[in-house]
């Protein structure tokens, strides 16, 4: 009973969060462009579903700080298309603007798409790799119950997961941040192959302004320009 009062409460907590944080996404006038570094380490990021870029600003503004060049692909929108759709945009981003050595940070689907991405383009050498944060690799239960067509991708064995999952050659470019509590993924994000990293951290959306997890990426953005 007392880890259901626990579960409860943050689980109240992140959706309080999230609500919030997309309220400031839609009334900002953020630009993309205030995030560019010139000469930084190309980080790309990409939203996880119904979230715009600006719903990532927490992490846009450590990496701009820290001197990385960070790029958003502003038609991903709210990022209801399919994963290879979504995947097929970030892509050709990299490509147009003759990205090299990019790092992707990706919150929720993003690490979905991410991983698309790194499945695209692994022949190339032009991604570093991935860093996914509560991504949901393994789907997640509860999509069997949830109507919309956007979310049905989460369904466990999914076509679209069970596509990503027979690439496990990329996994070792990926970094899976996940916290001991996430309402939506049950499961957890560990994805094998990949190093994951699993910090004490609660919710799946509050984890974007987590010192914890901020610290996290910024030492594994360093570990995978390394490799």
């Amino acid at each position: 009973m007392k880890q259901l009062v626990t579960d409860l409460y943050y689980w109240a907590l992140d959706y309080l969060y999230v609500t919030t944080e997309q309220l400031k996404s839609v009334m900002s006038r953020d630009n993309p462009e205030q995030y560019r570094v010139v000469n930084g380490t190309p980080v790309l990021l990409i939203p996880g579903v119904y979230e715009n870029w600006r719903f990532m600003r927490p992490v846009a503004r450590l990496l701009s700080t820290k001197g990385y060049d960070v790029h958003i692909v502003d038609g991903l929108g709210y990022n209801r298309g399919t994963i290879e759709q979504m995947g097929e945009l970030v892509a050709s981003y990299i490509t147009e603007h003759n990205l090299t050595q990019v790092v992707i940070v990706a919150h929720s689907k993003g690490g979905l798409i991410g991983k698309y991405v790194l499945s695209k383009m692994k022949a190339s050498g032009i991604t570093l790799g991935l860093i996914a944060l509560n991504t949901p690799f393994s789907g997640s239960r509860y999509a069997y119950v949830l109507p919309l067509r956007t979310l049905r991708v989460f369904i466990p064995n999914s076509k679209a997961l069970l596509l990503l999952a027979k690439d496990k050659v990329v996994n070792s470019q990926i970094v899976s941040i996940y916290g001991i509590f996430d309402p939506h993924i049950p499961g957890g994000s560990k994805l094998t192959g990949a190093k994951n990293v699993q910090l004490q951290t609660y919710g799946h959306f509050r984890i974007m302004n987590s010192p914890d997890v901020h610290a996290a990426i910024l030492e594994n953005i360093s570990l995978l320009m390394k490799k």
